[in-house]
């Protein structure tokens, strides 16, 4: 069996949030977002790589975040691109040596705008890719509305009406397989399941999302995410991204 490794995706801007540039680097709790989105599985220990991918033109400031905000383990990083799809195709292209060879047999896709995802989710998500071919975290339409959590992005997958979440798991092979496909035909998915569906036929399931792993996106979501992290231990000795 190969290892799992996290993708944290934040090439992204922040313009519905209030943010000068991008969001990923707004401060939380006396750390950047980004810090805390990296953390969780960098310390994990079913997570053998943690991946950053960073937005064209901020490999300097990644580099910081990193060394200011990850005490443990080793952040590689990878330039993304104009879309999400784009640097979802990126890093995979960079770790498609080790997913054909076999080192690396599960890849979690997450966003850093979501720094409240926890260890469990991880566990669970990787566990279950594993097994069945895919994983995602979900939340019913009416546990969203229920908490003060962004504007819901809903998808119907064969039952209820469910909000789906990250850190999103899959079989290492047959992501790279799909991502290798969509560039050859020009396809861009919503997010990473929508090309996993679109081109394999991976049993994907669902699992428990929680309602605190709120994804960053309109001020509102910054008090809260500030408010929730503020008990969280501080962070200890910085690392070296490589």
């Amino acid at each position: 069996m190969g290892i799992a490794v996290a993708v944290v995706l934040a090439a992204g801007l922040g313009t519905r949030v209030g943010a000068d540039g991008n969001k990923a680097y707004l401060p939380l709790a006396g750390r950047s977002m980004l810090s805390w989105s990296l953390s969780t599985p960098a310390a994990h220990p079913d997570v053998g790589r943690t991946v950053l991918v960073f937005r064209q033109g901020e490999r300097d400031i990644a580099e910081q975040a990193v060394r200011r905000g990850v005490a443990h383990g080793t952040v590689e990083l990878v330039e993304g691109g104009a879309t999400r799809h784009a640097s979802e195709f990126n890093v995979l292209r960079d770790l498609a040596p080790d997913i054909e060879s076999g080192a690396v047999d599960v890849v979690a896709i997450h966003d850093a705008a979501r720094p409240l995802a926890g260890p469990d989710m991880y566990r669970t998500a990787i566990a279950l890719a594993r097994r069945h071919g895919g994983a995602l975290p979900a939340l019913p339409l009416d546990n969203v509305a229920r908490v003060a959590l962004s504007a819901v992005e809903s998808v119907a997958r064969q039952g209820p009406l469910v909000r789906v979440q990250t850190p999103q798991a899959f079989r290492a092979r047959e992501l790279w397989q799909a991502y290798a496909a969509a560039e050859r035909d020009g396809f861009q998915g919503t997010d990473t399941s929508s090309c996993v569906e679109h081109y394999t036929d991976l049993e994907i399931r669902t699992f428990p999302g929680s309602a605190t792993n709120l994804k960053v996106t309109y001020p509102r979501d910054v008090a809260l995410a500030d408010e929730l992290l503020s008990g969280r231990q501080s962070v200890g000795a910085p690392v070296e991204p490589r």
